[in-house]
């Protein structure tokens, strides 16, 4: 007998953090027979695949081809009605799986829904950069869900419906970030369709040094930067509008660097260091003419070769 729902945690280098995941995940409070785990090792070089391998899960292992590429194989070979997604450096709470299928099976026409998503909160996060995550909602799905155009939410936390996934063609590989935003906007859920559910909670590692976390947000400026190359027909963006925003970036680079220790000056400083690793990240690839000859073709058929371990 399949079961209900599928999780698929892409990890890479993760040797570390994997066990603990998984832990989480072999103590939720469903039957061990509703849910499958399966583990994408992205081409790691430590001890990721060695770490996986004592827990009751399906392992797959393929090259280094990226966080989307590595869940869609996880979705080829789910066996799952729902699949979730989480990361390796997440814990799931005891409940978090029981908590997404009671919110897609809560009204009679449970049909209607495709998918629904979690609330994300920081594991100690104790370092200015972990905690500065937290105070800004980084991760706050019940916000990005609420964008009046483009809803989404984080792949850390979040359930699709299968075939959903499916007819959409996946996660386009050729993101480096915001394949969860274009995924969403290809899925393209009704009203109502995909809720928010505050008790489905995954604790998440955040990056505990402001270096680990402007290269996090530059790569979310190169993503952000595709996204809108991808979709440049409904996102346009000017030479005037760059200039803008780096004027703007100015302002806040001026304001962070006031000394101070409460939380209002932790939000301006994290601020600044994102938008200035997020400005950098976009402009590279933006205005890069490879780049945008490359995303103005559609997203390529996506064919995973993987094979268990």
């Amino acid at each position: 007998m399949n079961p209900l729902v599928s999780v698929v945690i892409p990890a890479y280098n993760a040797a570390d953090d994997l066990p603990r995941c998984l832990s989480a995940l072999k103590g939720q409070s469903l039957p061990a027979t509703d849910y499958q785990v399966i583990v994408v090792d992205d081409g790691s070089s430590d001890d990721t695949v060695a770490a996986a391998k004592p827990f009751a899960i399906d392992l797959i292992r393929q090259d280094n081809r990226g966080a989307p590429a590595a869940r869609n194989a996880g979705i080829a070979i789910a066996r799952g009605t729902w699949v979730a997604f989480t990361d390796a450096d997440c814990v799931p709470s005891r409940r978090w799986l029981e908590e997404l299928l009671r919110a897609v099976s809560a009204r009679a026409d449970s049909g209607g829904f495709v998918g629904a998503a979690g609330r994300t909160v920081g594991l100690n996060s104790n370092a200015q950069a972990a905690r500065f995550v937290d105070l800004a909602g980084g991760l706050d799905a019940e916000r990005h869900l609420s964008h009046p155009k483009w809803p989404f939410a984080p792949t850390c936390n979040v359930l699709y419906r299968r075939s959903k996934l499916l007819a959409a063609g996946g996660f386009d590989e050729r993101y480096c970030a915001y394949d969860a935003c274009d995924l969403h906007a290809r899925v393209r859920p009704p009203a109502g369709a995909f809720p928010f559910v505050p008790r489905a909670v995954v604790l998440h590692k955040h990056r505990d040094s402001w270096a680990g976390y402007f290269r996090q947000q530059r790569g979310y400026g190169r993503g952000l930067a595709q996204f809108m190359l991808c979709h440049r027909d409904e996102t346009p963006w000017s030479g005037s509008q760059e200039l803008k925003a780096w004027g703007d970036l100015a302002g806040q680079l001026a304001m962070a660097i006031i000394p101070g220790k409460s939380d209002a000056w932790l939000l301006r400083r994290g601020q600044a260091v994102k938008s200035l690793a997020q400005r950098l990240g976009f402009t590279a690839v933006f205005w890069n003419r490879n780049a945008r000859q490359s995303w103005s073709e559609p997203m390529p058929d996506v064919v995973s070769s993987v094979h268990h371990v």
